[in-house]
């Protein structure tokens, strides 16, 4: 068994940094689609959420620089498509998105087709100046290749009839909007080039969306403008809008009024010449951009990763994600501390004086009755007993015994004569019978 060195043994910091650089180095920027779900805005100002499909979810975290760009509010259960790089939060070891864009799903979708093409293209060298045509110098017939109830058709007559009312017009009608759109366009370039009567074609319609100019931005579109014979000057939109149309295209005009001057001769030829110049330059200069654009940006992430900011992003992470945990634990705190007081305040409730008092009184009360009860009881008891006693006192009762016929005799002092002896002559004597009592002098 091999010896262990202290290269060998990781701490868990040091091991979470090495996986934060794998993961950042090894996969770089990602474009992904998902459901926003737990989102976040601290007082911090960075976003936080989690983006969820119907088997899987990764956290998500967006500071304050890059989501000062979001033109919406992202809502839990939107759509979006965000791009992203992917990293790992070391405190806790938990991987992470670290979002720089994020659009709502729709037109982000476009958008990624479109940057998609875009590098596919160039990379095939369709964007290449050297395969480009020069226009003509004095063109004698153009031919128009856009909607014949549109206004761009209008534009382009109307300054080729101000400029030079002796250049001749073919137009190749077609739709330019819509699904049907992007084979019309190529069958109609097709067209122009089977026919070859043209020395120059304009491929053009006025402004709109991202999604209502899709059809320039088709590849079909894009490969039969690089392998048509017959220069092609693309002037889709305004000069703000930009499709693959134009890359591919010999000459991109920021409108189609200004193709149609590109192509018409005036007093003002010179300074045509130098448009044109200006044109090549900028041609170049987006192809030059186009082609360093993903060696910039990836100079830029290792700029990012070795900058101070990465680190107080991680800290500021880290603080909102401390902020949020002590305001849950004082929330919880609060609430308990809130029930203990209530269970106190029941049981005082219970021990309450006023409950004691009432308590007693109602015992009292029941007391009071219990003894009504029992006295009534006993005086009901003792006037029965007496009521007996009277009946047995009234049968051994002298007044019973006058009532039969006897009679008691006493001395005027109340002295009762039992005996002759009792009395003398002279003594008057009371006789006591049942109705009545006769006084009588003793002989």
């Amino acid at each position: 068994m091999s010896s262990l060195t202290n290269q060998n043994i990781f701490t868990v910091s040091r091991l979470n940094a090495e996986v934060r650089l794998l993961l950042e180095n090894e996969m770089g920027i990602v474009w992904l689609v998902g459901e926003i779900s737990n989102f976040s805005a601290p007082v911090s100002g960075h976003w936080y959420l989690t983006l969820k499909d119907s088997r899987a979810q990764v956290k998500c975290a967006m500071f304050r620089g890059n989501n000062r760009r979001v033109t919406f509010k992202p809502q839990n259960g939107q759509q979006v498509l965000v791009k992203a790089r992917l990293s790992l939060y070391e405190p806790r070891g938990d991987y992470q998105l670290i979002i720089e864009s994020m659009q709502p799903e729709g037109d982000g979708r476009l958008q990624q087709e479109f940057e998609k093409l875009k590098l596919k293209l160039a990379a095939e060298g369709l964007f290449a100046q050297s395969t480009k045509l020069a226009l003509p110098e004095h063109p004698k017939r153009v031919g128009i290749i856009t909607s014949k109830t549109g206004a761009a058709l209008y534009d382009i007559l109307d300054v080729l009839k101000r400029r030079d009312p002796s250049l001749e017009v073919v137009i190749y009608p077609t739709m330019v909007q819509g699904e049907e759109a992007s084979i019309q366009i190529a069958q109609a370039i097709g067209c122009a080039n089977s026919r070859n009567e043209c020395d120059v074609l304009i491929l053009g319609r006025g402004g709109g969306s991202l999604e209502d100019l899709w059809c320039f931005n088709n590849e079909i579109v894009a490969r039969t403008i690089a392998a048509s014979q017959i220069p092609i000057i693309s002037a889709v939109g305004h000069e703000v809008d930009v499709t693959i149309s134009d890359f591919v295209a010999d000459l991109r005009a920021p409108t189609p009024s200004a193709a149609a001057e590109l192509v018409s001769r005036d007093n003002s030829h010179k300074l045509q010449t130098l448009n044109n110049l200006i044109n090549k330059l900028q041609a170049r200069f987006s192809h030059y951009l186009t082609k360093n654009k993903q060696v910039i940006i990836g100079l830029l992430h290792r700029l990012e990763r070795q900058h101070p900011t990465y680190q107080l992003q991680q800290q500021s992470q880290r603080l909102d994600e401390l902020f949020i945990r002590l305001n849950r634990a004082m929330q919880s705190n609060l609430a308990a501390q809130s029930q203990h007081i209530e269970r106190q305040q029941y049981k005082l409730q219970l021990h309450t004086p006023s409950h004691y008092i009432q308590d007693q009184r109602s015992a009292l009360e029941r007391l009071e009755q219990k003894l009504i009860t029992s006295m009534d009881k006993n005086l009901l008891k003792a006037r029965h007993q007496l009521s007996l006693a009277g009946e047995k006192l009234d049968t051994v009762s002298p007044l019973a015994t006058l009532k039969r016929g006897y009679s008691i005799s006493q001395t005027e002092s109340g002295q009762i004569v039992t005996r002759s002896g009792d009395v003398k002559s002279g003594d008057i004597l009371v006789t006591r019978l049942n109705d009545g009592e006769i006084r009588s002098t003793v002989s």
